[in-house]
């Protein structure tokens, strides 16, 4: 049975599955590009560079160096350091409020579409299952109509039942599967921004600068 035979038998729920799986396929893609190419570089390895910078240079020339190289770059981790550094002088509390503010506003991509993927991951199977009701009741109906069961008389309604089910399952599988790596992946990242950006407060609180 080729793909178009697929999807023509199973009827009316399969349009809502190829709707569900096109969502899913979009929202998979944009989350590979996001967390694993936009989030470069590594957050800790970016501000091990500042540190080493801040530390060569010392005091305020130190911090001002690293301003000026993160304000130059584009990166998520370069806009939370700059906001940090920005706050040098002021001490610890309004260093890690600038960074919470900024970490707010730049990394609120990290989650984006997880929800969408999720209410794909169940919602399909339950199309399918929709469509496993809608291919029994086929069945019972056009054995109604000829008064016998015969296996040829109940066979429509079973292959929509029975193509319908399985495409849900197939559309939920790999969602249910990139769903659980993009959330393990987003929980790495928030540990390793939480992780770089203390490294660089601790750092700059070591440098002793003053209002």
């Amino acid at each position: 049975m080729g793909v178009i035979q697929f999807y023509r038998e199973g009827g009316w729920a399969m349009h809502l599955l190829l709707v569900s799986a096109l969502i899913g396929l979009f929202f998979m893609f944009e989350r590979i590009i996001f967390l694993f190419f936009k989030t470069r570089p590594d957050p800790i390895d970016y501000v091990e560079k500042l540190t080493k910078d801040i530390k060569s240079k010392k005091g305020k020339d130190g911090v001002d160096s690293a301003l000026k190289k993160s304000r130059s770059d584009s990166f998520p981790i370069a806009k939370i350091s700059s906001a940090i550094l920005e706050k040098a002088s002021y001490g610890k509390d309004e260093m890690e409020e600038a960074r919470d503010m900024e970490a707010l506003k730049t990394l609120s991509f990290l989650d984006r579409g997880m929800l969408v993927l999720a209410a794909v991951a169940n919602i399909a199977p339950l199309i399918g299952f929709l469509g496993t009701v809608v291919g029994m009741m086929m069945a019972f109906e056009a054995i109604a109509k000829a008064g016998t069961v015969e296996p040829t008389i109940v066979a429509d309604g079973i292959r929509v039942a029975l193509i319908t089910t399985a495409a849900g399952l197939m559309i939920a599988f790999p969602v249910s599967a990139f769903h659980v790596w993009f959330s393990s992946r987003i929980n790495s990242l928030s540990r390793k921004f939480e992780e770089a950006t203390s490294i660089l407060v601790e750092t700059v609180l070591e440098q002793e600068i003053e209002e």
